[in-house]
């Protein structure tokens, strides 16, 4: 199919070399600068629990509610949600800690810790905030663990759902989440994480990181580099422990369900995939060979001929006779 020509505006703006202490990440982007930079055309904010939450709201019609994952922002959804907007009223948020979103702070200003029950709370309310009483929820990463675990919660309130290399199975934390299990990383990060670290983490979770080009790769820094972002990965990781999240309860859902995954996925093992698709009463599995796992961001027009068959027949796509269906490179 031809290629998607994104119709979210590219920031014109020449990218300005960063000082030594930004490029070490001895200094922090301001909230006020990681706005001014990466806001777009539809973007709102709404008050949540505390927070000045970015969210982009387009297009008209059936709601769709996307929801990304660990250390991304909206912006990965970019390019699908110009293609889906065109049919769709499509609804993308920052996910505390991260994007132009940033840490949630109690009363006092302390960062909120963001464990599995914090970001129940978070979800239902921007729900509850925007009037969504019924969606179709595509999920990325962690963005997957929480649209199935509000599926499984708000039954009558999710139309299909779609999850898209999606957490939930016990698994060992990839290296670059999981250095933030150490007590000296935690302490030591918010005053000092060079960009090269950042870096290597987004060029491992594409499948060809040569895909990634130097306005992605210093979005991603940039958010990580944001003020309060370290210091509340800090507090989050310890508490990423999949060893207790109840995943029979899909086995219950009776939900048009799609399960899309990158064979090269580096971060969460594409075999997961399957779990997900058998327990998932009806679910069909589409396997994306040399796609990492951002297959939306990668390859969203791979992704995007998928979703097209999804969203327009009611969850009939075509599968291998082992229940998987391989797309084609």
């Amino acid at each position: 199919m031809a290629s998607i020509e994104s119709a979210t505006p590219a920031s014109t703006e020449p990218l300005r070399p960063r000082s030594l202490a930004a490029r070490l990440g001895i200094t922090s982007v301001p909230r006020t600068e990681l706005q001014r930079r990466y806001t777009q055309s539809g973007s709102r904010f709404v008050k949540i629990m505390g927070a000045d939450v970015h969210y982009v709201d387009e297009g008209s019609g059936d709601t769709i509610v996307m929801i990304h994952g660990f250390a991304s922002s909206l912006h990965t959804w970019n390019r699908v949600a110009d293609e889906l907007k065109r049919e769709h009223r499509v609804i993308r948020l920052d996910l505390p800690p991260f994007g132009v979103t940033g840490p949630l702070r109690s009363n006092s200003g302390e960062i909120e810790t963001m464990n599995l029950p914090t970001y129940r709370r978070f979800i239902d309310t921007f729900m509850q905030a925007l009037g969504i009483s019924r969606a179709t929820l595509i999920g990325n990463s962690l963005g997957g663990l929480i649209s199935w675990d509000y599926a499984v919660r708000h039954r009558e309130a999710v139309e299909k759902l779609i999850l898209i290399d999606s957490a939930g199975f016990p698994m060992k934390l990839p290296i670059y989440i999981g250095l933030f299990n150490s007590a000296l990383v935690r302490v030591s990060s918010p005053w000092w994480l060079p960009e090269v670290i950042i870096k290597s983490a987004v060029r491992n979770v594409y499948g060809d990181p040569r895909k990634i080009d130097a306005v992605t790769l210093r979005r991603y820094v940039e958010f990580f580099h944001g003020e309060g972002t370290r210091t509340a990965i800090g507090k989050m990781v310890p508490t990423l422990d999949f060893k207790d999240v109840d995943t029979d309860v899909l086995k219950t859902l009776k939900i048009p369900s799609l399960v899309l995954w990158g064979a090269k996925d580096r971060w969460i093992p594409p075999a997961h995939a399957a779990e997900f698709a058998s327990r998932i009463p009806g679910a069909k599995s589409v396997m994306y060979p040399g796609l990492g796992h951002i297959p939306m961001e990668e390859a969203p027009e791979r992704v995007m001929t998928d979703l097209r068959a999804f969203l327009g027949t009611n969850g009939a796509t075509a599968s291998g006779a082992d229940g998987v269906r391989y797309a084609p490179v």
